[in-house]
């Protein structure tokens, strides 16, 4: 993913994908050309840091059974920041027996996956909600 062109060029890092899918760490370094006007993170590379991944995710832990897409996205910035920035993505078992119970019988679920944007100390860049639309394929 470190070689897709969308990353590569906002200097976007894929730091770890676990193997069974359910952990990512992403991180986002500020370059000359992903800052903004007043020289902090563009806010367009802090959501993109975010945006595939809960979708990655779901398509490589529930399988082709179900067709998952990402429907929408919305992000909240916090701080204004020039430090090296992170975000942590987890699914766990709770969540996948979830969207299996709301998608059993075919119908589509809209769950709403949160991350957070943090820089080096820790602190909150930015909150990303995404929504995600999967249904379980008829056969």
């Amino acid at each position: 993913m470190n070689l897709w062109s969308p990353f590569r060029a906002t200097g976007i890092r894929v730091k770890r994908i676990a193997p069974d899918y359910r952990e990512i760490e992403v991180e986002l370094s500020r370059k000359w050309h992903n800052r903004n006007y007043i020289g902090t993170h563009f806010g367009g590379s802090l959501y993109a840091m975010t945006d595939p991944f809960y979708m990655l995710m779901l398509i490589h832990i529930l399988g082709s059974a179900y067709v998952v897409s990402h429907k929408g996205g919305a992000i909240e910035y916090l701080i204004a920041e020039k430090s090296k920035v992170h975000a942590h993505f987890a699914i766990d078992d709770a969540t996948i027996a979830d969207i299996k119970a709301h998608t059993a019988a075919g119908e589509k679920y809209l769950p709403q996956f949160p991350v957070e944007v943090k820089n080096e100390a820790g602190a909150v860049v930015a909150r990303v909600v995404h929504t995600l639309y999967i249904r379980k394929k008829q056969k």
